[in-house]
């Protein structure tokens, strides 16, 4: 058996239909005999060009083992699939396993992502954590215009 990896782009209104895409390509894959090695979700990326007046695709990888028949299959899956807009399937040496660099820039976004949140959350914006009013607050900064002596009469 050969093994091969395989990059789909999926229409980006199929987003929530892809784990379960996934389940049934690499069933597909075990039920032949084959092996899947490595199955990554790289979600929504930019397209280089318009595909189908679009601008956005969700994107899949998989490394898998398979004969010659069962790579037929899928691919004739995705060929007669709508929701699939390209695949690319290339044939490798060996088997791939770790992380693929485009696993890891998503994830290394994710993080810095999460770090800004925190960051711009942060902590509470009131520098004093007293609950009562703050005149004793302005006056301390010399600003006693609210103070009672100094009040117009109300009308």
């Amino acid at each position: 058996m050969r093994h091969y990896e395989i990059v789909l782009l999926v229409h980006p209104d199929q987003s929530e239909q892809v784990p379960g895409m996934l389940d049934r390509y690499q069933s597909l894959v075990e039920t032949n005999g084959g092996k899947v090695h490595r199955s990554e979700d790289w979600g929504r990326l930019q397209l280089a060009y318009t595909i189908a007046k679009l601008h956005k695709a969700h994107y899949l990888m998989l490394n898998i083992e398979c004969d010659a028949a069962t790579l037929e299959e899928l691919e004739g899956v995705f060929r007669f699939n709508d929701a699939i807009l390209r695949h690319l399937t290339v044939r490798k040496d060996e088997a791939e396993t770790e992380p693929s660099i485009m696993l890891k820039r998503k994830e290394n976004k994710d993080e810095r992502d999460q770090r800004r949140r925190a960051a711009a959350e942060g902590p509470d914006t009131d520098s004093d954590n007293d609950d009562d009013d703050d005149d004793d607050d302005r006056e301390e900064a010399g600003d006693d215009s609210d103070s009672d002596d100094n009040r117009k009469p109300e009308v």
